[in-house]
């Protein structure tokens, strides 16, 4: 049987959270979104977690949820940083990383099969790790992945806009992904492509990608050629843009060398995009543990 890893994207701040919302106590018992996340990939059949965060963070993240996931799976650190790039570009100009396709990339050497990857502030429920893991588990063909999908209006902020990959689809195949700013606007929810094209109408049901994706091993080769290619814009996009893994994989869509089937799932999401859907995200689980689809004591 195929050993599935679980990449957790947890090298970013939260600007609009205000601070590190990967290691905010999300109940009574301290743990974290991430948790419950790496819970439900133990249960669905994962039995590798890595996660992509800065170095200065590695003491903080091995003292806290470290200490406790290495008890239940084995976890593995993968370092996201601005050095690591195929360019002599003056890093000295640039004051963040540089985006998903990077954070992926540096978790190769801890990878050696299939893989999900998901974000570290981001509740996916265990229907979606399961349906990932199934979907690593029959998938053989090469270049041939899988998006978790989630219907819009289920993953909406009541606390502002929020930034969400539109799905396109033809037979259940993801045609085109839009990532874009999503915001209610005189009773309707636009949608306003990051990439300057002109805003369009969603609706609720409308699936879109929580940056939750099933990959087989030569996602790595694409994800390579994108971020070299990346470093041959000019020196004033270095400075501010980022390779981002849904552009990466827009990219190879149109040209036609993967295939992203569509998986939707039946979980519920829930996130922190804002410090005031803490509370939300806390009632939430705290509801979930009640109904018993989780321990109140998640890891005892």
């Amino acid at each position: 049987m195929k050993e599935c890893t679980l990449v957790v994207m947890a090298a970013g701040m939260g600007s609009r959270f205000g601070g590190l919302k990967q290691i905010t106590p999300v109940d009574e018992e301290k743990n974290f979104i991430i948790d419950y996340s790496v819970y439900d990939a133990k249960k669905a059949g994962f039995t590798k977690v890595v996660f992509v965060i800065k170095e200065e963070n590695l003491n903080l993240f091995e003292s806290t949820i470290g200490s406790r996931l290495k008890k239940q799976i084995k976890v593995e650190y993968a370092f996201q940083c601005l050095e690591d790039i195929p360019s002599n570009f003056d890093i000295k100009k640039r004051e963040k990383p540089w985006g998903t396709v990077q954070a992926i990339l540096c978790t190769k050497p801890y990878v050696d099969g299939p893989f999900a990857v998901i974000n570290a502030d981001d509740f996916y429920g265990f229907d979606a790790l399961k349906k990932a893991y199934e979907f690593l588990m029959k998938n053989t063909s090469p270049y041939t992945y899988a998006s978790i999908a989630y219907p819009l209006g289920s993953t909406m902020s009541e606390n502002g806009s929020v930034k969400r990959g539109v799905l396109f689809l033809e037979n259940n195949l993801v045609k085109t992904i839009i990532e874009s700013n999503i915001e209610q606007k005189d009773g309707e929810l636009i949608a306003t492509p990051l990439d300057g094209r002109k805003p369009f109408k969603v609706q609720k049901e409308d699936p879109v990608s929580m940056n939750m994706f099933a990959f087989q091993h030569d996602i790595y080769r694409l994800l390579e050629e994108y971020f070299t290619n990346f470093f041959k814009m000019s020196e004033e996009d270095l400075i501010k843009k980022e390779a981002l893994l849904p552009d990466c994989l827009e990219e190879n869509l149109g040209n036609n060398k993967i295939k992203i089937l569509c998986e939707k799932t039946a979980s519920q999401w829930l996130g922190m995009t804002y410090i005031s859907d803490l509370e939300i995200v806390k009632k939430e689980l705290e509801q979930l543990k009640e109904k018993g689809v989780y321990p109140q004591k998640l890891w005892e």
